[in-house]
Parts: C-alpha cells; structure tokens; sequence
C-alpha cells in the first residue's frame, strides 16, 4: 500500500518510545506527528485529521482509554483508526480499550518490521471496508473467496466454519471476541450451538495453526495473537 500523505498521530508520555517509533514509520513514508498526553492528542488530532492514532494506554491526567472516548465522541474524529500501545497485558485493559472504540491493540516492545506490518495491515483492512477478499496477517494469508490459509508456505485447508472462526479471529489481532460474538458471527442467529462446539472448533485449529496464535480469556472468549 502507498503510505504517501498518509498520517499517523503517536501518543505516548515516554520520549523514548516516540522517536523510536516515529523514526521507523517515517522511514515507511508515513507523515508522523506526536504528542505526549491524551489533552494535546486530542487538539493535534482535530487540527492534522490524522488517519490513524497510535494511543499510549498508560498516560497521567487522561489516560488512553479516557483519550479514546473523547475522540470517538469528536464528530469529525469519529472514524479515525485508533490502535492503543501499551506493555499492559491484563485482558480487562484490553476489553476496555476495545469497548472504549479501538481497532487495534499493540503490545509494547513491539519490533519495528512487526510493528510497520500492522500499521500498513490496519490501514489496507480499513481503506477496504474491513472486507478484503485477502488478508495478511504475521504470515498468515487467508484468503476468505478461495476458503484457503497459507502459512509459511504451505496451504491449509480448514472445514467452512474453522475457516470462518480463524478468519474472524484474525481480522482484528488482539481484539476478545466473546462466544457470543463468535456464535453470532460463524453459526448465525438461527442455530442452537453450545460453548462446547466452539471449544472443539478452537482446540482443531491449533492442532493445524500451533498453539501460539489463539489465546483463551477465560470466562470472555478467545483472541488472536501475533
């Protein structure tokens, strides 16, 4: 994808962390402006109409998930993609980060070419309509016309609703989907499925994927992780 014209917006309150991620965007050609705390974030935001923010959960006076709110409530900002970094694990950071209006969820320290490929993958899935025949994921090339998956390589052939779970599941990295998101979205409203399907859906796709990559939240539902 072309990265020309495209801005990104970078908040954190760690100098640090702003050049280093600065420097290897801009080194992809993105246009980068930074901020240190969510007030002035939300004022840059406004002024630059940046295409995507990358948000520091952890920042004093208004943190990420208060900054992200904000925005989601700014008329003119509203649909701006809002990726939160943070070297936070908790899963109820990441519920909250998501049901605050995020797309994305970015574990901190992040290398630099892993870091780039999600920025530019958030981008294509949003430029697309989040409905790309095609998705490159860490490796990953699902492609949802043909129902193919290659991986390193190699092709993987899945069952149609293995394929959708994993599809899914990886179309926003990071995100808890609940069972009942999963439900809703692989079986539909007009089948009775029980957790238990869901379960052995799951258990059959790392057998074929390898254990790494979804991650069970217990009690809430499953993610994908790179």
């Amino acid at each position: 994808m072309s990265t020309e014209n495209t801005k990104i917006l970078l908040v954190d309150d760690e100098p640090d962390i702003l050049e280093f991620i600065s420097y290897n965007l801009v080194k992809e050609g993105f246009e980068v402006f930074t901020s240190n705390n969510g007030k002035d974030a939300i004022k840059l935001a406004q002024q630059e109409k940046p295409s995507l923010i990358i948000l520091d959960v952890m920042m004093p006076d208004l943190d990420g998930i208060e900054t992200c709110r904000v925005i989601r409530e700014t008329p003119d900002l509203k649909d701006v993609l809002i990726a939160f970094l943070t070297a936070r694990n908790e899963d109820y950071s990441q519920i909250a980060g998501f049901d605050a209006g995020a797309d994305d969820y970015i574990n901190k320290p992040i290398k630099p070419r892993v870091l780039v490929s999600r920025v530019k993958a958030l981008l294509r899935r949003h430029n697309a309509g989040g409905s790309e025949d095609v998705m490159e994921v860490n490796g990953f090339s699902i492609d949802r016309e043909k129902y193919l998956i290659v991986k390193d390589g190699s092709n993987i052939n899945l069952p149609k609703k293995e394929f959708e779970l994993i599809a899914l599941l990886a179309s926003r990295p990071g995100k808890v989907f609940t069972r009942e998101d999963i439900l809703k979205n692989v079986w539909g409203d007009d089948v009775v499925v029980g957790d238990r399907t869901i379960d052995v859906h799951i258990r059959k796709l790392r057998e074929k994927l390898g254990d790494s990559y979804i991650r069970t939240i217990k009690g809430v539902g499953y993610k994908f992780e790179f």
